[in-house]
């Protein structure tokens, strides 16, 4: 006699728009299995019945065999009672009770799509929007949870019979696709001129008519509008820039497909790997000598930010373009960029000739995710498309939900409960209020989709930054300030599950320490709920005005010396008036240390964004000098208060104005100093493991978004027998800030 089996399963983790439930169904079916199954706020629910063999078969394909963009965090199974199921069910989904189920991130366009794309046979050939259980956008389009059509901005589009059928018809590729459409029923695609009027003609067509006269176009992508002109179009990229006011910061390159990617940049595996994955980021990569990309597009850069098309849209506009497309972010001098077709007439008209758009809307803002190889490692520069809103994975329980609100630049928020914390795609700069409505929505939007209600609030220690003023005025919350450079060893430890305690090195631009000092060349020794100051760079006063003019911070290294260098000539109408302030503060900065180097070299005198004296010393630095200037490590007893450990920057301006006297080429000196720089912080933590006993390294701020300084400063540290921790999934800067603030918080609360 057949022993009938019942069990009730519960799957947790991203099961949602994903084609868990299809799948489901399709295995009970093979198997012979009665049942149903529905999502609900927490995830995917089963009740399965039939021939023991075959419950227990399906327990385990259940997770063997689960579709490839899910990702199952837990899965409970309870035994009851048979219930009497004939056949098997995909049920309503269950909409009450606390939300907690997972949204999926927006995915690139799957190859069985792009194959239907390109058939002239297909009902869908051409068509901007296609999509199937498997890809299409995901977090963009979501109103709240879980994720069926009706919360989703596809809810007013009703499907025509054709793609009725289908999506209710298991086997189906498009069973319960909740984007499904096609020409008859879904979107639309419109190209609009700078005033909001229709173009005639085919949009595709004739946007790329104005491509290749030149012209901008707008294009509405998942997350949002970009600005776009073909690559090696030198006028047209100059127009750009200009309308843009974006003087120096590189624009994006979008390569039809990896072979005229490889025309651009050198491309390995792993840059391959991530060019192709499903999440389809911008990857910085070496530029190939004369590759065909205009001068203005990248200027004084040896990488380009490259990417393949993640949208059928984005496959046909290259497709017929026939050359790559340089890709500006749609917004103005660091706004939010525009998602909606108002917000993009009104803000982009006076940039833009014309707006490839469609009647989709976009819910959810999110820029395009950045990353950069490093050795066959990977760094996340920024996390948002394709990336975001999916969790990470906490190593310890959180007792009380928590939020962390982040900075002011490159901001984030975070949520956390239970073993996940929610960190929220790039958000952009505080600096006005369209930045921090945006900020605030998504703190809101967050809550709504995860169910999380905070009873814990973290934030930052300077109260000048918007995000912790928000973070003051939320009620009935408990409130955590997190020192600074504190949050980003925290993060760097959540970053790879780690609870320390380490020896952290953080460095970066500018945090408050809680001497009101300006901290940003750290040495801590940390775990996740405390950490001491164990050492820093050696102060120097932070002239006026010096995050914009770095030769401020070159004339605060140099004093009086070297009076015959070029920077001092440059300048020479402003360099005693600079050192005679007396109220300049003190900083131990690292960023201020590599912009006194870059505008010592002559690289840069003045930035028109956040880090570029840095970055463009970076790109200056010749990656094969293996010269080293000497800083000093000096050392006082840990034991009594107050005495830290110190590493001389001013070392290392002094010997760079030497060779640069001596006549020794720029990239050699900017070399050295890299390797000065990596060799000091190795030796500091030889010193600092002697006097704690800590053989473990986590390196996180802002500066460590520099290959040159990062490979260097990971290699000698491994090769004097250190544990090294960096960053692997969320960025080393700012960006990442509010997830270590959240670990941060949760620990103390677990004290």
């Amino acid at each position: 006699m057949t022993v009938v089996k019942h069990v009730d399963v519960h799957v947790e983790g991203i099961v949602q728009g994903v084609g868990f439930r299809p799948f489901v169904r399709s295995l009970a079916i093979r198997l012979g299995l009665a049942g149903r199954v529905r999502g609900d706020v927490n995830g995917v629910h089963i009740e399965i019945e039939g021939a023991l063999a075959g419950v227990e078969e399906f327990l385990t394909a259940l997770e063997r065999d689960a579709p490839a963009l899910s990702d199952i965090e837990r899965v409970t199974v309870v035994s009851g009672e048979p219930a009497g199921h004939r056949g098997f069910t995909i049920a309503a989904s269950d909409p009450s009770g606390l939300r907690r189920a997972l949204v999926p991130a927006d995915t690139a366009t799957c190859d069985d799509c792009l194959r239907e794309l390109a058939d002239p046979a297909d009902r869908r050939h051409r068509y901007p929007f296609i999509g199937c259980v498997t890809c299409g956008p995901r977090f963009t389009i979501v109103r709240g949870a879980p994720y069926d059509r009706p919360r989703t901005t596809m809810a007013g589009y009703t499907l025509c019979p054709a793609c009725a059928a289908e999506y209710h018809a298991p086997g189906n590729r498009r069973f319960h696709d909740h984007t499904a459409g096609c020409p008859a029923c879904g979107p639309r695609l419109r190209l609009l001129d700078a005033r909001g009027a229709d173009l005639c003609g085919d949009p595709i067509a004739c946007a790329v008519t104005l491509l290749h006269a030149g012209r901008v176009v707008a294009v509405k992508g998942l997350g949002g509008f970009h600005l776009a002109v073909p690559a090696a179009h030198e006028h047209a990229a100059a127009t750009l820039r200009g309308r843009k006011h974006r003087e120096d910061q590189p624009f994006a390159v979008m390569a039809a497909d990896l072979a005229q990617a490889r025309r651009l940049c050198t491309i390995d595996d792993t840059a391959a790997g991530l060019l192709t994955s499903r999440a389809r980021p911008i990857v910085l990569l070496p530029r190939r000598p004369g590759a065909p990309v205009a001068a203005g597009v990248a200027p004084g850069h040896r990488t380009l930010g490259l990417l393949l098309p993640y949208t059928a849209l984005h496959h046909l506009l290259l497709a017929e373009l026939g050359e790559p497309i340089a890709l500006a972010g749609g917004d103005v001098s660091g706004e939010p960029i525009a998602h909606t077709d108002a917000d993009a007439l009104t803000r982009l008209g006076g940039i833009a000739d014309a707006f490839l758009t469609h009647d989709r809307p976009i819910h959810v803002r999110a820029d395009d995710s950045v990353l950069r190889p490093m050795s066959g490692e990977v760094t996340v520069l920024r996390r948002a498309r394709g990336y975001a809103p999916e969790p990470l994975p906490l190593r310890h329980r959180v007792p009380r939900p928590v939020l962390a609100c982040g900075a002011e630049l490159n901001s984030t928020i975070c949520l956390a409960a239970e073993r996940r914390a929610y960190l929220s795609q790039h958000l952009g700069d505080l600096h006005d209020q369209d930045a921090l409505r945006a900020f605030a929505e998504a703190i809101d939007h967050y809550c709504g989709l995860s169910g999380i209600r905070p009873d814990v609030v973290a934030h930052d220690l300077h109260t000048g930054y918007p995000s912790t003023r928000h973070a003051l005025a939320i009620p009935g919350a408990d409130l955590v300030g997190v020192q600074h450079h504190h949050a980003h060893i925290a993060s760097c430890l959540a970053d790879n599950g780690d609870s320390g305690p380490v020896i952290g090195v953080a460095f970066d631009g500018l945090g408050h320490g809680p001497d009101g000092a300006l901290w940003g060349g750290e040495f801590l020794r940390a775990d996740l709920a405390t950490y001491e100051r164990l050492g820093h760079l050696t102060p120097v006063p932070m002239p006026a005005g010096a995050i914009r003019q770095p030769w401020r911070m070159a004339a605060a290294y140099l004093r009086h010396d070297h009076p015959g260098l070029a920077v001092v000539r440059r300048n020479a109408a402003s360099w005693a008036g600079v050192l005679g302030r007396a109220d300049a503060p003190l900083t131990s900065s690292a960023a201020r240390l590599f912009d006194a180097v870059s505008a010592l070299l002559g690289i840069r005198d003045t930035v028109t964004y956040d880090g570029q004296a840095a970055i463009e010393l970076e790109q200056h630095a010749d990656p094969a000098e293996t010269g080293t200037y000497p800083a000093a490590v000096t050392l006082r007893d840990l034991r009594c208060a107050g005495d830290l450990l110190a590493v001389d920057g001013g070392d290392l301006v002094r010997a760079a104005a030497e060779d640069l006297t001596a006549g020794v080429p720029t990239p050699v000196i900017a070399g050295r100093f890299h390797n000065g720089v990596a060799d000091a912080i190795a030796r500091a933590c030889q010193t600092l493991r002697q006097a704690t006993g800590l053989s473990a390294v986590a390196l996180s701020g802002s500066v460590f978004q520099n290959a040159l300084l990062l490979e260097g400063t990971v290699e000698r540290l491994r090769a004097a027998g250190f544990r090294v921790l960096r960053h692997i999934r969320v960025p080393p800067h700012d960006g990442g800030l509010s997830l270590g603030q959240a670990a941060v918080a949760a620990a103390r609360d677990r004290a």
